[in-house]
């Protein structure tokens, strides 16, 4: 077998990883009732003529559950902020309070709970289409590679390989949802 007609399995791991973590990157932004950090990376400020992250204004900490707190460096960002997070959607008030700005993190209702699990399972869901679409791209390959002269062997062959990393991506999203809703649902 030549080696143009090998697939490139390290490349279809790394896309489907990104897709995985992209994910995890959405379900942190969740808010689930307890204070975290990255529920601010999201958050861009207009800072010195630039979209900037809260994070390299300030520095965020959770000194208790239920606080998130910013040290603003800059005492004159403090007020644009503040409003990037009224504006954000997160449900959040922030206090400003000398240079630091408190967020505290509000009691989810039912209601919110419910609707946060939902959002979650959506994000869950379009983390599998992403990795899904990696599988298509990774099945073209091998489609490509056989009119190319691969045998029907090795095409069976890199089919399974393509689809047992596409089986292990999808329960990871899974495990992970399971986790993220248990997590929106405790009280």
């Amino acid at each position: 077998m030549s080696d143009d007609l090998e697939i490139d399995l390290d490349a279809i791991q790394r896309r489907m990883d990104g897709a995985m973590n992209a994910l995890k990157m959405e379900f942190a932004s969740l808010r689930t009732g307890r204070a975290s950090a990255q529920i601010l990376d999201p958050i861009q400020v207009d800072a010195y003529g630039q979209m900037t992250p809260i994070n390299q204004l300030g520095t965020v900490n959770v000194p208790e559950p239920r606080m998130v707190v910013i040290n603003v460096w800059d005492k004159g960002m403090i007020s644009k902020v503040e409003k990037a997070i009224r504006e954000s959607g997160i449900g959040i008030n922030p206090i400003a309070d000398g240079p630091l700005i408190r967020l505290p993190i509000p009691e989810l209702n039912e209601q919110r709970r419910k609707e946060l699990a939902k959002v979650a399972a959506q994000y869950a869901e379009s983390a599998k289409v992403a990795i899904r679409n990696v599988r298509r791209d990774g099945m073209d390959q091998i489609k490509k590679a056989k009119t190319a002269g691969m045998g029907e062997d090795d095409q069976k062959m890199w089919s399974e390989e393509v689809q047992d990393l596409t089986d292990k991506a999808i329960a990871q999203v899974d495990k992970a949802l399971e986790s993220k809703q248990q997590e929106i649902m405790q009280v």
